[in-house]
């Protein structure tokens, strides 16, 4: 979980409980997605799901994920005494064969911090399965079974995005572990972004029941093909109370694609604008009809935005004809998009629409120059400003100013600082500009060092 944005009584939850090594699949066979055909009539409405699950059901597949953890006995721990000792823990989760030479696709949290991971087949067979990809931030893990000698059921990803609220699907996973179990909805909603689970992630809703176990396992639409991923709930139980997210298919392809072309991670792609979203006040402001779109706020010097010609100020309100109306919105549909492809924007400036097209391109990774503390007790303090390809690593936010340690020499060595710390907060806040490190002690500084936070004061 990345942040929250649901009431207190409301938590979004992982629908299951859970590193990734390099490999190389081999080439297999994808499916095809098959066109959709509505029901034609209030009979065809009644008729059974069975002919979608016999075609969908081999393809899923239970996953066990197992972790050794070195714990401390409690009670002689607080002697100082007793060994630490190994204890096992499993995750459970669903997953979905996409390639016929046994590709799987999951969840990230599923299979997080794995150190043995076992596929079991809907025929029971079982393979042990190696990490190709794990993405934590679109929660996406794409896997290979090993000792594979026979072409498996795969099902089609379908990414045309033709998907409309009211559409029929199935869930398929393996809720508490009882194993593999269907259940029924619709498309409740589309594109939701402020659920909590990630700033980048645009999500499709469903009511169709999802309940611990399922994490990984796909929503199915009634041609058998796959259109999300499941990954998590809202519930105040922990159970399905009926409104579940599935990662959709555009997303899922481009981290699969990702991952059979060799690479170890996504790359995060940007225009290179940060904005809001435009609230009722803003869009009487402005003379808008009604709220939509995002409001640019901040423009990346040189990026991908400004040079194709975006201003402070306008109102993106589409993406390639895609609607959006928040930043995370933004994020998604840029995200799903490939490296150099041209991104079609429309946009409100002055009261007009105008387009333009802008190349979307990788997350700069070059850091800032550095920069001195001029005073106070960190003066003579050499840093680096983190380059949005860091920032949007550590902070989630590729215009974050986060600022790490160049050199530590001088006063600022007395207090323990070593090159690389990053700078995370003074008394409390974020640290936004190099001004504030111009400060009086005693002062309470937190930093970040090789993955733990870290805070003592400075007098």
């Amino acid at each position: 979980m990345k942040r929250s944005t649901v009431l207190a009584a409301v938590a979004v939850l992982l629908a299951a409980c859970g590193n990734a090594n390099d490999s190389r699949a081999q080439e297999g066979v994808f499916a095809q997605p098959t066109d959709r055909e509505v029901p034609r009539d209030a009979s065809a409405v009644k008729a059974s799901f069975a002919p979608v699950v016999s075609r969908a059901a081999p393809a899923v597949v239970n996953i066990s994920a197992r972790t050794v953890q070195r714990v401390q006995d409690p009670f002689w721990g607080m002697f100082g005494g007793g060994m630490p000792s190994n204890r096992v823990a499993e995750s459970a989760g669903s997953g979905v064969i996409v390639r016929s030479d046994g590709i799987v696709v999951t969840n990230n949290h599923v299979i997080a911090n794995a150190q043995q991971i076992r596929v079991v087949l809907n025929d029971r067979r079982e393979f042990p399965a190696t990490v190709l990809l794990a993405d934590e931030r679109s929660d996406i893990a794409v896997l290979k079974l090993d000792d594979v000698n026979e072409a498996l059921p795969v099902l089609a990803i379908d990414a045309q995005e033709d998907l409309q609220v009211g559409d029929l699907v199935l869930a398929i996973g393996n809720p508490f572990g009882v194993g593999q179990t269907v259940t029924n909805g619709i498309i409740s909603a589309l594109n939701r972004t402020e659920t909590g689970i990630s700033d980048s992630g645009s999500f499709i809703q469903t009511d169709a029941a999802i309940n611990p176990g399922n994490s990984g396992g796909p929503l199915v639409d009634m041609d058998g093909d796959v259109i999300g991923i499941n990954t998590a709930i809202f519930s105040r139980s922990g159970s399905s109370a009926g409104v579940g997210f599935a990662v959709p298919a555009q997303m899922v392809k481009r981290v699969v694609d990702s991952a059979l072309g060799g690479a170890t991670s996504v790359a995060r792609l940007w225009l290179g604008v940060k904005g809001q979203t435009v609230t009722s006040d803003i869009a009487r402001s402005l003379g808008m009809e009604r709220p939509r779109g995002v409001i640019v706020n901040e423009i990346y010097p040189g990026g991908p935005g400004a040079r194709a010609g975006l201003q402070d100020g306008d109102v993106i309100v589409s993406v390639n004809g895609q609607e959006v109306n928040d930043q995370g919105g933004l994020n998604f549909r840029v995200g799903t998009m490939s490296a150099n492809d041209t991104a079609r924007l429309e946009v409100l400036r002055d009261g007009r629409t105008v387009t333009l097209n802008s190349r979307v391109q990788t997350l700069p990774t070059s850091a800032g120059p550095a920069i001195v503390v001029s005073s106070g007790p960190l003066q003579g303090l050499r840093l680096t400003t983190l380059s949005p390809s860091e920032a949007d690593s550590l902070a989630g936010d590729a215009f974050a100013k986060v600022f790490t340690v160049a050199e530590a020499g001088g006063r600022a060595s007395r207090w323990g600082l070593q090159e690389k710390d990053v700078l995370v907060a003074l008394n409390g806040r974020p640290i936004g500009s190099v001004q504030a490190l111009n400060l009086s002690a005693p002062a309470r500084l937190t930093i970040q060092r090789n993955g733990r936070q870290l805070t003592g004061v400075i007098r």
